[in-house]
């Protein structure tokens, strides 16, 4: 029922049963296209965009100068790196996305804890990007047309009050992301292909623009960091490192929804390395050399490209532009922000909730969570968003790599994981040891979130002053508790494991 070709497998005979549907089933040997250059379109399409570009304006707003911005960034991705292809190795090898995955280690009925978190952060991650695609819009049609530049101001009450135009400039990029996302996973990875290069030509043009109309870089690039002491700096590094983790977070989970149509592990391994980490500090210097010579050229910072471009002179020159931010925010958001969330809504009811389902429920979600809210303050975007999120989704990646890699060396019984087989079949179709390790790990994070958005007072609770050093490393504390804790509980694989 299954064939080995090259370190790939494949699951020959037919699946049935309610854990199996056409979005869910292993990915057959003659559909798993992707090469490395797929594999690193993708990543240049999801790393290109306007809250990659801001990214080193909240380590700057917080005292780092330039390049300890920048060095801050791609130290975090190549951390983030390690365990992104650790866990694409599964994706790749076995055809199979990030919620069958999860149930190797969690359980068929467990891995909906695991996938939910990682839905719900997913969906909080769309309604960022749309509320961003959506300002591009207004912005685009308050150039074009006159009569949308006079909109009124629309007042929501506890929704908040916006621009009429920047109400529906959100609505329409949230209708555009849901039809394409709803044509499947192919027209995602289409559009990735045809947009990296234009992307980057797009962001390096920006940047030779900056350069000779400011007659150099700017005062940015020259200016010292604030920290008084190196302890200053270090406080504030730690933190803003976890957050860089925390970006990425996200998709070293999900990855396998991706890598499960690669054609082998060199291409995904190479795809990755090529993709993420030479174009996420590249994007982050544009953004802050760009903004750098915007002090020479209009007197002022603009770290916001869309009210950057909004300077600009000429319609022509901003509708492209725009056009081009338009494309970057979209690229990112179907590959980065719909796809885990709607495998993961999909998981839930395999047989009654297809991908395209799922994906409409994930953008009516990325919705309700109101993400102007979110971007209303950098610290609160680094300190309690990336961070935050990164204190659940650390103990995940612990127990993922800690059973896959430690205890089963790599081998899954594939059958197993869509219920032919009882490998997998734990007690009430939850591994304790899984639920056990990712609950005490969440709840050492607990005490320092809470402390974060000032429930907790550091100043008078002990537990919430420690555990607020310890949130500065939400993610490293949350991995290495659930890694070792797992592996405390779960000695070694069940007596019962096949090798295919």
């Amino acid at each position: 029922m299954e064939r080995e070709s090259n370190g790939i497998h494949e699951w020959t005979g037919e699946l049935s049963g309610p854990l199996v549907s056409k979005d869910m089933a292993p990915v057959r040997l003659a559909d798993r296209k992707w090469n490395k250059w797929d594999i690193a379109a993708l990543w240049v399409g999801m790393a290109v965009c306007i809250p990659t570009y801001m990214l080193a304006s909240s380590l700057i707003a917080g005292g780092m100068n330039w390049w300890q911005a920048i060095l801050t960034i791609f130290l975090g991705n190549v951390i983030v790196l390690i365990p992104m292809v650790l866990n694409a190795h599964a994706g790749t090898k076995y055809g199979i996305p990030f919620p069958v995955f999860a149930r190797a280690s969690f359980g068929l009925q467990g891995t909906h804890i695991p996938c939910l978190l990682r839905a719900i952060v997913g969906c909080g991650w769309f309604g960022i990007q749309t509320w961003i695609g959506g300002a591009a819009t207004h912005q685009i049609l308050s150039t074009v047309f006159e009569g949308w530049r006079n909109l009124p101001v629309l007042d929501l009450g506890l929704l908040g009050s916006q621009a009429m135009g920047a109400w529906l400039g959100f609505l329409i990029f949230w209708v555009v992301n849901l039809a394409i996302v709803i044509r499947g996973i192919e027209s995602i990875r289409w559009m990735e292909k045809i947009a990296a290069p234009f992307l980057l030509l797009i962001g390096l043009a920006l940047l030779v623009w900056a350069v000779i109309k400011a007659d150099g870089f700017g005062p940015m690039l020259s200016k010292p960091s604030t920290f008084k002491t190196s302890a200053d700096f270090w406080a504030f590094f730690f933190p803003a490192l976890t957050g860089m983790v925390g970006y990425w977070a996200t998709l070293s989970l999900n990855i396998p929804d991706f890598t499960r149509y690669a054609k082998s592990q060199k291409d995904q391994m190479l795809g990755q390395a090529l993709g993420l980490n030479t174009t996420m500090p590249l994007y982050s210097f544009i953004g802050v050399a760009v903004t750098s010579a915007t002090v020479i050229i209009f007197g002022k910072e603009i770290w916001d490209p869309v009210q950057l471009l909004a300077e600009f002179k000429s319609p022509a020159l901003v509708i492209v532009s725009m056009a081009a931010l338009w494309i970057a925010t979209l690229t990112t958001n179907l590959a980065a922000n719909v796809v885990a969330p709607a495998n993961s809504i999909s998981n839930l009811w395999p047989r009654g909730i297809s991908f395209r389902l799922g994906a409409i429920l994930t953008c009516v979600v990325g919705v309700a969570i109101m993400p102007w809210k979110l971007l209303a303050t950098p610290g609160g975007y680094i300190f309690t968003w990336l961070v935050g999120y990164s204190g659940l989704l650390g103990p995940i990646a612990g127990i993922l790599i800690a059973d896959y890699y430690i205890l089963r060396r790599t081998r899954l019984d594939l059958g197993a994981l869509y219920g032919v087989g009882d490998q997998y079949r734990y007690r009430g179709g939850f591994n304790p040891a899984a639920m056990i390790a990712l609950f005490v790990a969440i709840l050492v994070n607990l005490p320092g979130f809470l402390a974060e958005i000032k429930v907790l007072d550091v100043s008078s609770c002990t537990i919430a002053a420690i555990g607020h050093r310890l949130y500065s490393y939400a993610w490293f504390v949350g991995f290495l508790v659930a890694f070792i804790l797992y592996l405390l509980l779960q000695p070694r694989a069940p007596r019962n494991q096949r090798t295919p």
